[in-house]
């Protein structure tokens, strides 16, 4: 596939490497470079768009921090598989994956309907020995790891099943219930694999992975969900609205 057309406005203050960058993954977006393929060399990049190599080098060096291209000895620079982005709202990956048009699938790796966990717990407000529904999942989008998730749940969702969990998404079931998440206070930060998660993720250890952990209140105000998932940085991004006060 021929490249598209990457204009840089050479009079504006934002710098080249910046504008090629986002030029870039509007076309990545845009599906006008598609996963797999290759770019041009530095140095044809640089005598197409007449523009010196750091400067080439610095945006593309950008987006392969952001996951969005990889570079191999040999191979060359390719787009990398299509990265899940999500908007900071209370939704489910399952129902996300869908919406855009992936695979999601699911394997249970635990569930527990007897769990006792004093952190979980004191996160959903309940006495340090209460009974929690614990599940632990594997998420993957077309065939591909994308997160470990973790829950736990107070004992009303004692009616899970692995089946269940398997084949469909916990936010709707929870809604059967009437415990359907309404507000959730959530925090992100970023952690180390470890073994046993580069294993799960099919990653290397010691890969930088998105942590996320979310305490979940119904439409009453009851808490219904604590969570601590882990996600790869290289498939995984979420996109954030801010404003000026």
């Amino acid at each position: 596939m021929p490249m598209p057309p990457l204009e840089i406005d050479r009079t504006s203050p934002v710098p080249i490497y910046f504008q090629l960058g986002r030029r870039l993954e509007e076309a990545i977006d845009r599906g006008e470079l598609v996963p797999g393929e290759r770019l041009p060399t530095e140095i044809e990049l640089a005598e197409t768009l007449d523009i010196s190599r750091p400067t080439i080098r610095r945006a593309i060096e950008e987006l392969v921090s952001k996951g969005l291209l990889t570079r191999k000895r040999g191979v060359g620079t390719r787009v990398t598989d299509v990265q899940v982005r999500r908007r900071v709202a209370l939704t489910s990956l399952y129902d996300d994956l869908a919406a855009a048009g992936r695979q999601p699938q699911t394997t249970v790796l635990r569930f527990d309907r007897d769990c006792v966990d004093r952190h979980a717990a004191r996160m959903l407000g309940l006495p340090a020995t209460e009974r929690l529904v614990h599940c632990e999942r594997l998420r993957l989008a077309d065939g591909v790891p994308l997160a470990v998730l973790r829950n736990w749940l107070p004992p009303r969702f004692a009616d899970l099943t692995v089946e269940a969990l398997n084949n469909r998404s916990l936010y709707r079931m929870m809604a059967e219930w009437n415990g359907r998440p309404a507000v959730a206070k959530q925090r992100i930060t970023a952690k180390a694999a470890t073994p046993a998660q580069a294993r799960l993720l099919d990653i290397g250890q010691h890969t930088p992975l998105i942590s996320m952990q979310r305490t979940s209140f119904d439409s009453t105000g009851a808490t219904v969900e604590y969570s601590d998932n882990l996600y790869r940085a290289d498939h995984y991004a979420i996109e954030v609205t801010v404003f000026n006060r």
